[in-house]
C-alpha cells in the first residue's frame, strides 16, 4: 500500500488542500510507534490529527493480510466526551472515504438499535461515549480482545468527577491493548494512571499556538449596572446585528430562561444543554451552524468539540467557571485562522477573574436598538432519511426541479437515518413549499416542513 497516495485520496475526498505542520507532525510521530498525547488548541484540527495516522495503519495492516484486520473485529476504540463529539467525529471518519467501517455510540438514542447498527456494520473503529461503551461491552455487544488501540479525545475532561471512573471501567475492560493516543487544548495538571501504561509517552504540545488564536479574539468587556443582564445581552445582540454568537451560561435552566427572553424580543435564538433530547440538541445545533439562527445559547456543553468554523462572537453572560472554560469557550470562535470577538457582561457585585491577563476593551451600548434582521437561511424538514434510500442529491435534484430553486439558493444538507434537514434561503421559502406541496421524493410522499 502505498501511504502516500491512500493520504492524498482520503484529503482530497474530504476536501482538504493541506494539512497544517501539527497534523503533519501528528502522522510522523504515531508512525514511529508508541502512546502519544498531542496538545493543540482548539479549532486547530485534531480530529484529522488522530485519525489520519489511525486509518492509515489500519489500511496498512489490512493490505498486508493482518488476521485480525480481515475478520469482523473491533480494532480501534476512540472515547469521547459527549454525544455531539461522537457524531461529528464518525462524519469526518466517513468523509475521508475509505473501506474502512465506524459507528458512533451515545447516550440519548436506544441501545439496542446501536446493538443491531453494530452487528450490521461490522465496524474496525468505534467512537463512543464512556458510559454507553461501557453498557454495550457489559452486554457483550462489543468483543474487546481484538481492540489494540484506544484514542481519548479531550482527555483533560477524562479527569472530571464522574469521567474518571467511566474512563478507567472501560480501559480496565481492554486486555490487548498497544497503544494510547491522547489529545486535548489544554494541558492537564497530571495524566490519569489508568490512561498510562508506564512507559512515557511522546508528547506533541502546540499550545504555544493559543497565543496565535488569542491575538486574533478581540476582547470587549460589558458592563451591567444590574444584576439580571438580560437587557444587556439584548442591546449587545442587537448590536451584532446578523452575526453569529453563541452566548454561554453555567446552569441549564439558566439556558431556557435566557433562550425564552431572546424569543421574546424577536432574536432567532436556539437552545443547547445536556438535559435536552438528542434530536432537539441536533436540530439546535444544525439551525445554527447552517445559519438559520444567528445565536445559540448553551451551557459549557457547546465549549467542546463542536466544529462550526464561522461563529463570529462568544458571549460569557456567566462568568467560566475557571480558566480551561473559558479558553474552550473562546475556542469556540477565531478558527481556522478566522478573527472573532468575546465579550463578558459583567454585573455591579462581578469582577473579572485573575486568570484574565489581556486588555479588555469596554464596551457602550446604545440604550434602544432595532432588531437584527431574520436569518438569510431557514431550514426545512423531511421526513425520509437514509434507511429510505434518500440521499444529499436526492433533496438537492428535489428542490431543484420540483421546487425550482436554483442550487445556489440551497444551503447545508444533513441526511439522517429516518429524517433530513436543509437549509434554503427565507426568501424564497414560502413559494417553494407551494411548489412542493404533495409532491414525492423518489416517488414517495413525505412530510416537508419548517422546522420548529
Amino acid at each position: 500500500m502505498d501511504k502516500k497516495i491512500v493520504l492524498q485520496r482520503m484529503l482530497r475526498n474530504a476536501g482538504i488542500e493541506k494539512l497544517t505542520p501539527m497534523q503533519q507532525q501528528s502522522l510522523k510521530t504515531y508512525a514511529g510507534g508508541g502512546n502519544l498525547i498531542l496538545l493543540s488548541p482548539t479549532g486547530s484540527g485534531k480530529t484529522l490529527a488522530y485519525l489520519l495516522p489511525l486509518m492509515l495503519d489500519l489500511l496498512e495492516r489490512s493490505s498486508m493480510g493482518d488476521a485480525e484486520s480481515q475478520e469482523a473485529a473491533v480494532q480501534a476504540l476512540v472515547l469521547v466526551p459527549s454525544r455531539e463529539l461522537a457524531i461529528q467525529t464518525e462524519q469526518v471518519f466517513k468523509q475521508l472515504g475509505t473501506e474502512l467501517r465506524a459507528v458512533s455510540c451515545y447516550g440519548g438514542r436506544p441501545t439496542m438499535d446501536e446493538h443491531r447498527t453494530l452487528r450490521g456494520v461490522n465496524p474496525q473503529v468505534v467512537i463512543a461515549t464512556p458510559g454507553r461503551i461501557n453498557d454495550h461491552i457489559g452486554k457483550g455487544n462489543i468483543q474487546t480482545k481484538t481492540i489494540r488501540v484506544l484514542v481519548i479525545d479531550e482527555f483533560d475532561k477524562c479527569l472530571e468527577l464522574g469521567f474518571r471512573e467511566e474512563m478507567a471501567s472501560v480501559i480496565k475492560k481492554l486486555p490487548n491493548l498497544k497503544r494510547r493516543f491522547l489529545l486535548s487544548a489544554t494541558d492537564a495538571e497530571e495524566i490519569p494512571a489508568f490512561a498510562n501504561t508506564g512507559k512515557e509517552p511522546l508528547r506533541l504540545d502546540y499550545l504555544e499556538h493559543t497565543l496565535k488564536t488569542e491575538n486574533r479574539i478581540s476582547l470587549h468587556l460589558v458592563r451591567s449596572q444590574v444584576k439580571d443582564k438580560l437587557d444587556v445581552l439584548l442591546r449587545l445582540l442587537c448590536a451584532q446585528g446578523a452575526k453569529s454568537s453563541i452566548v454561554f451560561v453555567n446552569y441549564r435552566d439558566a439556558v431556557e430562561r435566557v433562550g425564552k427572553y431572546l424569543k421574546s424580543n424577536h432574536i432567532y435564538t436556539e437552545e443547547f444543554h445536556g438535559g435536552m433530547e438528542q434530536k432537539d440538541r441536533e436540530r439546535a445545533l444544525y439551525k445554527f451552524s447552517n445559519g438559520s439562527c444567528n445565536v445559540l445559547v448553551s451551557t459549557d456543553l457547546a465549549s467542546r468539540g463542536l466544529d462550526i468554523p464561522e461563529v463570529d462572537s462568544i458571549i460569557h453572560y456567566h462568568l467560566p467557571v475557571n480558566q480551561e472554560s473559558y479558553t474552550h469557550r473562546n475556542g469556540r470562535t477565531a478558527r481556522w485562522e478566522a478573527e472573532g470577538n468575546s465579550f463578558i457582561i459583567l454585573g455591579p457585585e462581578e469582577s473579572l477573574p485573575e486568570y484574565i491577563h489581556q486588555q479588555m476593551e469596554e464596551k457602550e451600548l446604545p440604550e434602544t436598538m432595532d432588531s437584527p434582521q431574520p436569518p438569510m437561511w431557514v431550514t426545512l424538514y423531511i421526513g425520509k432519511g437514509k434507511k429510505d434510500k434518500i440521499s444529499k442529491a436526492d433533496i438537492l435534484g428535489f428542490l431543484c426541479q420540483i421546487g425550482g430553486l436554483d442550487k445556489h439558493a440551497v444551503g447545508k444538507i444533513d441526511v439522517k437515518d429516518h429524517y433530513a434537514f436543509v437549509a434554503i434561503h427565507r426568501n424564497v421559502l414560502k413559494e417553494t413549499l407551494t411548489r412542493i406541496r404533495d409532491k414525492k421524493i423518489k416517488g414517495m410522499k413525505t412530510l416537508v416542513e419548517v422546522t420548529k
